[in-house]
């Protein structure tokens, strides 16, 4: 059929109108989200070597807030971690050396890993499935952080993980070191987040039956290193502690803290009460005991402690899956040691928040149990996050 031109050209037109008006297809080269954050790499430098030719390694991790932490294949240690003041000043807040000379010194265990056992054995002694082991003694007649060469002295198998600003540590412990049976393969994995949060994850397997307890041994001073932690504001989120005998050991009991100086349910300076006359502190010259964490959840991370430095409006928050945290307030630093830019580290310079199960486990069965299986696997997480007030 034909049809007149002047009917034609109107509908024409208007296909060619609505056509223009139809959105054009996206260039692919705009068919893109946001560029990822730059991911730093880990910086890796030589740091030494040990007397029989073994190298040491210090690690470099990094966030985007310019928080710094620095970590070594020996020991593990922390050596150097930067958090920002109210201001913004970046400062170094972990006891420490300058170089790993002193580390290869005996040590108040600056920054390290602690293990296979972190904490107190009474006289190196227990017994594990019908059979008594006999452990290095180390500290007043008692088993201390691993013996005499606990994992804060050896050197770890060290693998950055640049994605995720993340460091992974692996030792195989064999069996019969320092007394403790089963060959024991453990991996310990740093990783720092942008929320300037350390994630400290343990990992752990054994041929035979044996007992673990692996911890974090760093030294806190918010104030940048400034002075003592005396005026540090600690709330530790725990009902009970664990009153010790003269050597520190456990006596068995989970005291309440409530009318006692080992009160931390409230926000209380680490001063307040520390020269108290109380038997348990006359024990320890101060804090060096567990409190029993409150849990609401059997399961996952939650609160263990906070940590507030009214100088530099620092604040550190710990959480943690571990069922006890052991407070400790520097009372063996006595002016002896010569730490980082020449600082002499007087009583009470630091302050270690150590995350773990009960000292003392395998001799107390009411205790939560330390023991590990063949097929079982060993695996808890402690996280360290800086802010500020």
């Amino acid at each position: 059929m034909r049809y007149p031109l002047i009917k034609i050209l109107p509908i024409a037109l208007l296909c060619w109108t609505a056509c223009q008006n139809q959105p054009a297809p996206m260039p692919a080269e705009t068919k893109t989200t946001a560029p990822p954050s730059p991911v730093w790499p880990i910086v890796r430098s030589d740091w030494g070597k040990l007397s029989d030719g073994t190298p040491l390694a210090l690690y470099v991790l990094r966030n985007h807030q310019g928080m710094e932490v620095k970590i070594s294949n020996y020991g593990g240690i922390i050596t150097h971690w930067t958090a920002a003041d109210r201001n913004g000043k970046q400062e170094d807040i972990v006891l420490g050396y300058d170089s790993v000379d002193g580390y290869l010194q005996e040590t108040p265990y600056f920054g390290a890993i602690i293990g296979r056992y972190g904490n107190r054995i009474a006289k190196g002694k227990f017994k594990l499935n019908g059979k008594a082991y006999k452990l290095a003694v180390n500290n007043t007649g008692n088993h201390l952080h691993g013996g005499l060469k606990g994992f804060d002295k050896v050197v770890w198998q060290a693998e950055p993980i640049d994605s995720a600003q993340s460091l992974r540590l692996t030792y195989l412990s064999k069996d019969g070191e320092e007394g403790y049976p089963g060959n024991l393969t453990v991996t310990v994995v740093y990783q720092l987040t942008d929320d300037n949060a350390l994630h400290i994850r343990y990992e752990a397997r054994t041929d035979q039956a044996t007992v673990v307890n692996l911890t974090q041994h760093t030294y806190f001073n918010l104030t940048g290193g400034k002075g003592d932690i005396l005026s540090h504001e600690v709330m530790l989120n725990a009902d009970r502690f664990l009153p010790v005998d003269k050597t520190l050991i456990p006596t068995g009991e989970l005291r309440p803290v409530k009318g006692t100086v080992f009160d931390f349910s409230q926000p209380t300076t680490v001063g307040a009460r520390i020269n108290a006359k109380d038997q348990q502190i006359k024990f320890g010259g101060g804090y060096d005991h567990a409190w029993v964490l409150n849990r609401p959840t059997a399961s996952g991370l939650q609160q263990a402690a906070t940590v507030y430095e009214p100088t530099s409006g620092r604040t550190l928050e710990v959480m943690t899956t571990e069922p006890a945290i052991q407070f400790y307030s520097g009372n063996f630093l006595d002016g002896t040691i010569t730490g980082k830019n020449g600082v002499v580290y007087q009583q009470r310079y630091g302050l270690c928040l150590e995350t773990e199960h009960y000292p003392d486990s395998p001799n107390k069965p009411a205790f939560p149990t330390t023991v590990l299986e063949p097929g079982q696997v060993y695996k808890t997480e402690t996280v360290y996050k800086f802010g500020v007030r």
